[in-house]
């Protein structure tokens, strides 16, 4: 007999949890073994539990889904994350698989649906909704900053300038705005502020 799936379960509403424990519970092939109401919580919760799958809203508390999966993913590679969401943009989206989610479905998605998803991502694969496919295909996949750009980018967005940043990296001046320039074209983007913004409405950076 094949071993049963190992589930957890993060969402921020209660009924939610419940909801998606009972449905699935009820398979056979399925094992929930605990739930989270925030990203913070799951990420606690899978390095105690150790699931095979976790099915992971993308707008929570604490910290969303995005930030969850990219710390989960990497602490614990072996377990994949489903992400389960009622909105979400191609950005939201591409931002979690970038994070190390495996798929992506709308919460409205047909039951068997659902399980097939689970067992998919369980298996190594992958699984998106239709509707959150089409979406990923109209809209460009949004840019990406690297680690040193990102570090750069938050000091700018809290106050200092490049010669501040200059002596906390212990980097130069020039490699600073180097780095800023770079970000300005990867956003499109006329000046500072604007990237700012840029990165803020695409989730590109945390403050």
């Amino acid at each position: 007999m094949k071993q049963q799936i190992r589930i957890l379960i993060a969402d921020d509403h209660p009924l939610m949890r419940q909801g998606l424990s009972t449905l699935l519970g009820s398979d056979p092939g399925l094992e929930i073994v605990g739930d989270a109401k925030n990203g913070a919580e799951a990420m606690e919760r899978a390095l105690e539990l150790k699931p095979d799958v976790i099915v992971m809203d993308l707008s929570m508390p604490i910290m969303d889904g995005v930030e969850a999966t990219k710390h989960i993913h990497k602490a614990m590679p072996s377990t994949k994350v489903l992400i389960l969401t009622t909105y979400g943009t191609s950005a939201d989206i591409a931002h979690a698989i970038d994070a190390g989610a495996s798929g992506a479905l709308v919460k409205d998605a047909e039951y068997d649906r659902l399980v097939s998803a689970i067992h998919a991502v369980a298996d190594g694969g992958t699984a998106f909704s239709p509707e959150i496919e089409t979406m990923l295909k109209k809209e460009p996949h949004p840019p990406t900053l690297t680690e040193r750009q990102r570090e750069i980018l938050e000091h700018t967005v809290n106050g200092l300038s490049a010669d501040e940043i200059s002596a906390k990296l212990n980097i130069s001046s020039f490699t600073v705005n180097e780095h800023l320039d770079a970000v300005k074209r990867k956003l499109g983007a006329a000046n500072r502020a604007e990237a700012v913004a840029i990165a803020l409405r695409k989730h590109l950076l945390k403050i």
